[in-house]
């Protein structure tokens, strides 16, 4: 029994098992800690309680940071603050993750006119709506045996757009393509969705 309850005490000496869930205030339980003031300033090992009064009287939490540490490294912060701004970060991350979606438009190099148009108009739309696009030139046959083809009309549509968007990978032979990526300028979303509220009113 006796060494069971030592190996509990070691256990509990260690921050206990990590917790998804952070420790604050009163659940911290160890009897003293490294703290960390406001402003990032390190205070020292000090008593938890002593750690607590000093988080009373400045209106904020004690938060355990590092669990791990010995002793635990503890911080005066206010916690409600910080876990709104870890959620606005993490939810502005997901959103920027979100914008990257790539769209793909595949041309002949000897496409017609009025073809180049409507694949133009998608290119355009794609880019405006702040995607990216991945252009492909499927040559076929003896086309194959001129490149310049391809890298010409990428090189057209590319100027075309250049308003909407940039070059973002140069024209690349890829076996019987050739590929090029355009990407949105940073204004170009913000813009379109401009116009479409005007074209609305």
């Amino acid at each position: 029994m006796g060494t069971r309850s030592r190996q509990e005490e070691r256990h509990l000496d260690q921050g206990g098992p990590i917790s998804s869930e952070t420790r604050i205030n009163e659940r911290i339980r160890v009897p003293e800690v490294r703290l960390v003031g406001p402003n990032g300033e390190q205070v020292g090992i000090v008593r938890i309680e002593d750690a607590l009064r000093l988080a009373q009287e400045a209106d904020l939490d004690l938060v355990e940071v590092a669990p791990q540490a010995r002793p635990p490294v503890a911080r005066l912060m206010d916690y409600g603050k910080f876990k709104y701004e870890s959620a606005q970060k993490a939810r502005e991350s997901r959103r920027n993750q979100q914008l990257t979606v790539i769209k793909e438009q595949k041309l002949r190099p000897k496409i017609d006119p009025h073809d180049y148009e409507t694949k133009k108009g998608h290119v355009s739309r794609f880019l405006a709506a702040g995607n990216k696009v991945k252009v492909t030139i499927m040559f076929r046959g003896r086309e194959q045996s001129r490149p310049e083809l391809g890298f010409r009309l990428l090189q057209r549509l590319a100027d075309d757009v250049s308003e909407l968007g940039f070059i973002e990978s140069s024209p690349k032979q890829d076996g019987r393509n050739m590929i090029m990526v355009l990407a949105p300028h940073k204004k170009a979303k913000s813009k379109a969705s401009k116009q479409a509220e005007k074209a609305e009113s």
